[in-house]
């Protein structure tokens, strides 16, 4: 795990794992090719925003984050609805 550019601890992997990502392909695809979903301002006092990526598998995620200091905090991710990944491939096709 990349703990210069990310913020991680047994809150956020556990909570990613019940969706079966690993913060290693949460990471990979927010590294890669990624285009911005969503963006939401009202949770709370933290700015989200919301990315579908792909990692070097193949898999496709809708990864949910938010900035804590300078690292990027997964405050989820996981398989998206075959919609999004239809967009995700349009998207990246061009």
């Amino acid at each position: 795990m990349n703990d210069a550019l990310f913020d991680w601890d047994d809150a956020n992997i556990g909570h990613i794992a019940e969706h079966d990502v690993t913060p290693e392909e949460a990471e990979e695809a927010m590294l890669g090719d990624l285009f911005e979903y969503d963006f939401d301002s009202e949770e709370g006092d933290e700015k989200r925003w919301s990315y579908l990526a792909e990692t070097s598998q193949g898999r496709i995620l809708r990864v949910l984050i938010t900035m804590r200091d300078e690292r990027m905090r997964v405050v989820t991710a996981f398989d998206p609805p075959r919609h999004q990944k239809l967009l995700y491939l349009e998207m990246k096709a061009g």
